[in-house]
C-alpha cells in the first residue's frame, strides 16, 4: 500500500522528517518496505534554470534554426544554444536545460543533454517548450516566462514543483483500520500522544457545508442484508465531467493511481482518504429509477468496465437497477453500461459496506483484485459510509459543479455494534513483559479511540471502534496496546528461562533435516513444487481428487494426490532447458478425499534421470538406473538405522514398468521403480526416469525407534560381482536375496537388483532375467578371487535347487 508523506501531513500537525515518520510507521506495525521520491512533474525539473536570451540570430546553414546566446545567471560566459523554435527572440526569459541535465518529455523516454554541433554550430544546451519538460502540452514554441524572473532561478521554483515521498507499506490482512491516509494518520497520532505527549487532533475534512437535496422518488432495496449490511447513496445533478485539477491529479499519481476524469478521480481520492470505496453511476443508465442489491441466477452474463464478458455465480452480490439488470459487481468492479463518461450530467453515488467474505469470494472467483475489493476483504468500517459520501459530494460540487438532487439514502437495517472486550491490566503486563501502569494502558486505549470502563481491580471493559474489525478478543487488545506503547520499550530480561519438557528422541524435525542434509550431500537437489496441479494429469472422474473451486489459475485446479506428477513436471521443465542429468528430491504432502473427508499424507519423493556422474578423462560415465535408486534408498535407511528393508518385486503398478515395494517390519515404507513410459508421456518425457516414493511419517517413526550402531570402516577392499539369473516369472527378488545372504554368510556386504529383463524368444515362455549385484568383504583380510568364486558357486547351486535359477 502506498501512503503519501505530504498527504499524510495534511491530517497530522507534526514536522517529523521522512526518516522519522518511516520509523514510527514501522514501530506501530505498518512496516515501511521502501520509500521513493515523487515529483508532480516527472524529473522534478532538476538541472533546469531560467535563462535570458541576450542575442538571437539566424543559423548560417539552416533557415529554420536560430543561434542564440543565453545568460543562465551562473556568472560564466553566456551559453551558445541552437534553437529551432519559431518564437525565440532576444530579451526573453526562457527555461534552459544545460549540458548534463535530463529532460522528461510528455511522450518518449527521458534523454540527457549533451554538447553538440548542429549544422556546424556548437550548441551547449536546450531552450525548452512545455511539452519537452512535461509542464504542459504546448509544443509549438519555447516557454516565454515573466521578464521579472531573475536569470539563474531554478525552474522548479518557478513552477512550484511539489516534491513528495511515498511510503511503501506492507499492510497485513488484519489491519482493516489502516487502509487509508486518515486511518494511518489516526494510528500515528495515537503513537505521538503516548510517546511524545502530542496534544493536537487530526485535521479531518470539513463536512459541515454539505446539504441534502429534496426528497425524490428513487428506491433503494437490499435483498441480502448479510452480504450488504449497509447501503448509502445520493443523487447529484448538473455535473460537468472533465479533467481534474492539478492538485487532485498529483495526489492520485503520487500513490500510483491513474487520473481518469474529475468524478472518477474524486471517488478514488475519497477511497484513499477515508478507506471507503465509492462508485458513481450515470443516473440516465439506471432503468426503473431505483437500485436493488441482490444475487442473480448462475450463468448470468455481465460485461465489466474492462470490456470482458463474465458469467456470474449465484453467490455474487450485484448492484442492479429496478428491473434487476446488473450494473456493478458489488464491492469489486463496475459495469461497462452504467459508468460515468464525458456525456454524464447526473449521478447516483454509492457508498456501501459489503461483507468481507462475500467480496473476497467474488473477487477471487473472477480474478478481479481491485483497490475496492482489497479494502472490503479486510473489513471496511460501516460507520464511515455517510462521511465518505458527503466528502465526495462536496468535492463534486467544488470541482465538477454538481449539486445534491435528493435526500441521503441510508439503509442500515442491523447496525453493527462496537465489540466490547474484557481486559485485565495484569494480563497485559504478563503477555508483553512491559512495565505499564494501569493508567498508561487506559491512555493507550483512549489514544486509539477506544472507550474504557473500569470494573475495579485492574479489570476493564473496552469498546472497540468498528474500523478495527480484527480486534475481537483480549489477546488482540494486548497486541494493539503493545504496538502503540512501543516494542522497543519492552526491557530485556537478565535471565533466560528454558522449560525442561521431555519429548521423543530424536526430534522429527532434526531427523528430517538430517535426511535432507544427507541427500543434498550426495548431490541431490531439493525441490519445492506447488500443491496445486492439473487434473488433466489424472483419470477423469477419480473420486479421491480434491478440486479447488476458486483457483486463481484455471489449469491448476486440484490438490496433488501424489508427488509423482509434480516431480515429473520438474524433470520435464529441466529437460526442456537442456538440463539432462537430474537428481531431485522433495519432502511434501499429497491430498485425497474419501466420503467428504480430506487426508493429507507426507512423502519423500526421489527422482533420477540421465547420468549420476558425467564421464571425463578420469572416470567413466555412470548413468542413473534402478540399481542407483535402490542403492540410494538403502543408504538412506542405513543412515537412519532401519535394518533389513525388503524390496519385494511389484507384479503390476500403474506408475512403473518394473519396481519394488519397500517393506520394513511388515509395513510398506514405499515404492521404487522405473516410471512407465505411458506416465512419462503425460509430461512429454522421452528419457528414462527412476522414482521412489517413501512414507515420510513411517520413515521418521521407524528411525525414532531404531538404535543406530556404528562399526569401523573396513580397511580391506570390497569385491563386486554381477550375475544375470534366469528364473520363473513368479520368483521375486526377495527370495534370491535371502538365498544369497544365507549362502554367503557374513562376507556378503550387500545384494542389489539393478535390472529386470523379459524376452520370450531369448529366455523362453514364463521366464525373466534378474541382474543382481553382490558386494563381498571381510573385515579381517583381503578376499581372493578363489574365495569369492567358491561363494558364488555355492550360491548358484542353492539358487538352482530352491528356485530353478540358471545363469544366463
Amino acid at each position: 500500500m502506498n501512503i503519501s508523506y505530504n498527504w499524510l501531513k495534511q491530517y497530522l500537525n507534526t514536522d517529523h522528517s521522512v526518516d522519522r515518520m518511516s520509523e514510527i510507521l514501522t514501530s506501530i506495525g505498518l512496516e515501511v518496505e521502501g520509500v521513493k521520491e515523487f515529483s508532480a512533474i516527472p524529473g522534478g525539473l532538476k538541472g533546469l534554470v531560467v535563462g535570458e536570451v541576450l542575442e538571437c540570430g539566424p543559423h548560417p546553414n539552416a533557415d529554420k534554426l536560430s543561434v542564440t546566446k543565453v545568460d543562465v545567471g551562473d556568472g560564466e560566459a553566456p551559453l551558445n544554444i541552437v534553437c529551432g523554435a519559431p518564437n525565440v527572440a532576444a530579451g526573453q526569459k526562457v527555461v534552459v536545460a544545460g549540458v548534463g541535465s535530463t529532460i522528461y518529455p510528455n511522450e518518449g523516454e527521458p534523454f540527457d543533454i549533451k554538447k553538440a554541433k548542429i549544422r556546424g554550430e556548437r550548441s551547449a544546451g536546450m531552450i525548452c517548450s512545455e511539452d519537452e519538460i512535461g509542464v504542459g502540452k504546448n509544443r509549438d514554441g519555447i516557454i516565454v516566462l515573466d521578464p521579472s524572473i531573475k536569470a539563474g532561478t531554478q525552474a522548479r521554483e518557478v513552477y512550484n514543483v511539489e516534491e513528495d515521498f511515498i511510503f511503501d507499506i506492507g499492510l497485513t490482512p488484519n489491519r482493516s483500520d489502516a487502509t487509508s491516509h486518515i486511518g494511518v494518520a489516526e494510528d500515528v497520532l495515537a503513537w505521538l500522544r503516548v510517546n511524545e505527549n502530542h496534544q493536537k487532533d487530526i485535521n479531518y475534512p470539513v463536512l459541515e457545508g454539505f446539504e441534502e437535496g429534496p426528497e425524490v422518488h428513487f428506491t433503494v432495496k437490499i435483498e441480502d442484508e448479510k452480504a450488504c449490511p449497509r447501503y448509502s447513496g445520493l443523487l447529484i445533478k448538473n455535473v460537468k465531467v472533465g479533467e481534474s485539477p492539478e492538485w487532485l491529479q498529483t495526489r492520485l499519481k503520487s500513490i500510483g493511481a491513474r487520473p481518469v476524469n474529475n468524478v472518477v478521480d474524486i471517488t478514488n481520492f475519497v477511497l484513499h482518504e477515508f478507506g471507503q470505496p465509492l462508485h458513481a453511476f450515470d443516473l440516465k443508465k439506471i432503468k426503473g429509477n431505483g437500485i436493488v442489491v441482490t444475487q442473480l441466477p448462475a450463468g448470468t452474463e455481465f460485461v465489466t468496465l474492462d470490456e470482458k464478458e463474465r458469467k456470474l455465480d449465484a453467490e455474487d452480490l450485484m448492484i442492479c437497477n429496478a428491473e434487476r439488470e446488473p450494473l456493478c459487481i458489488a464491492g469489486v468492479f463496475g459495469g461497462l453500461g452504467s459508468g460515468v463518461d464525458e456525456n454524464t450530467t447526473d449521478l447516483f453515488l454509492e457508498s456501501a459496506h459489503f461483507d468481507a467474505t462475500s467480496v473476497r469470494k467474488t473477487s477471487t472467483r473472477h480474478l478481479l483484485r481491485t483497490d475496492a475489493a482489497k479494502i472490503f476483504e479486510k473489513g471496511s468500517d460501516p460507520e464511515v459510509t455517510l462521511k465518505a459520501l458527503k466528502r465526495a459530494a462536496l468535492l463534486i460540487s467544488e470541482i465538477a459543479g454538481g449539486e445534491p438532487a435528493s435526500q441521503l439514502f441510508d439503509l442500515y437495517p442491523s447496525p453493527v455494534s462496537p465489540a466490547v472486550i474484557k481486559l485485565e491490566t495484569e494480563r497485559v503486563r504478563k503477555l508483553t513483559g512491559a512495565p505499564m501502569t494501569d493508567e498508561e494502558i487506559v491512555e493507550i486505549l483512549q489514544a486509539m479511540n477506544m472507550k474504557t470502563q473500569s470494573e475495579g481491580n485492574g479489570k476493564l471493559r473496552v469498546s472497540v471502534p468498528t474500523n478495527k474489525s480484527d480486534v475481537t478478543r483480549e489477546a488482540d487488545l494486548v497486541e494493539e496496546i503493545l504496538r502503540i506503547y512501543g516494542y522497543d520499550r519492552v526491557p530485556f530480561s537478565n535471565s533466560i528461562n528454558i522449560p525442561l519438557i521431555p519429548g521423543n528422541f530424536p526430534d522429527k524435525h532434526l531427523v528430517g533435516n538430517r535426511i535432507a542434509d544427507y541427500l543434498s550431500s550426495l548431490g541431490l537437489l531439493q525441490t519445492m513444487n506447488l500443491s496445486l496441479v492439473k487434473s488433466d494429469w489424472y483419470e477423469e472422474g477419480k473420486e479421491e481428487l480434491v478440486y479447488i473451486h476458486n483457483t486463481s489459475n484455471e489449469s491448476l485446479n486440484i490438490m496433488r494426490p501424489d508427488l509423482l506428477h509434480s516431480s515429473l513436471a520438474t524433470v520435464a521443465y529441466n529437460l526442456n532447458r537442456q538440463q539432462t542429468d537430474l537428481r531431485l528430491y522433495e519432502i511434501g504432502k499429497s491430498y485425497s478425499q474419501k466420503d467428504g473427508e480430506i487426508t493429507e499424507t507426507e512423502h519423500l519423493a526421489i527422482a533420477l534421470s540421465g547420468d549420476w556422474n558425467t564421464g571425463n578423462w578420469r572416470q567413466q560415465t555412470d548413468p542413473s538406473n534402478y540399481h542407483s535408486l535402490v542403492h540410494l534408498v538403502k543408504s538412506l535407511t542405513d543412515l537412519l538405522g532401519i535394518e533389513s528393508p525388503q524390496f519385494t518385486q511389484l507384479e503390476e503398478h500403474p506408475w512403473f514398468d518394473f519396481g519394488a515395494e519397500i517393506v520394513v517390519k511388515g509395513k510398506t515404507l514405499g515404492l521404487a521403480g522405473k516410471v512407465a513410459n505411458s506416465v512419462c508421456e503425460v509430461h512429454e518425457i522421452s528419457e528414462e526416469v527412476f522414482y521412489a516414493d517413501l512414507d515420510w511419517k513411517l520413515l521418521i517413526k521407524t528411525a525414532q525407534k531404531t538404535r543406530v550402531v556404528s562399526r569401523p570402516v573396513s580397511k580391506f577392499p570390497t569385491v563386486s560381482r554381477d550375475l544375470a539369473l534366469i528364473v520363473n516369472e513368479g520368483v521375486q527378488f526377495k527370495a534370491i536375496e535371502s538365498i544369497v545372504l544365507k549362502a554367503g554368510g557374513r562376507k556378503v556386504h550387500s545384494v542389489g537388483l539393478f535390472d529386470v529383463y523379459t524376452d520370450e524368444e531369448k529366455l523362453g515362455p514364463g521366464k525373466k532375467s534378474y541382474a543382481v549385484n553382490m558386494v563381498f568383504s571381510d573385515p579381517n583380510k583381503t578376499l581372493k578371487d578363489k574365495e569369492v568364486d567358491k561363494m558364488i558357486k555355492k550360491m548358484l547351486h542353492a539358487l538352482k535347487n530352491e528356485l530353478g535359477a540358471d545363469l544366463r
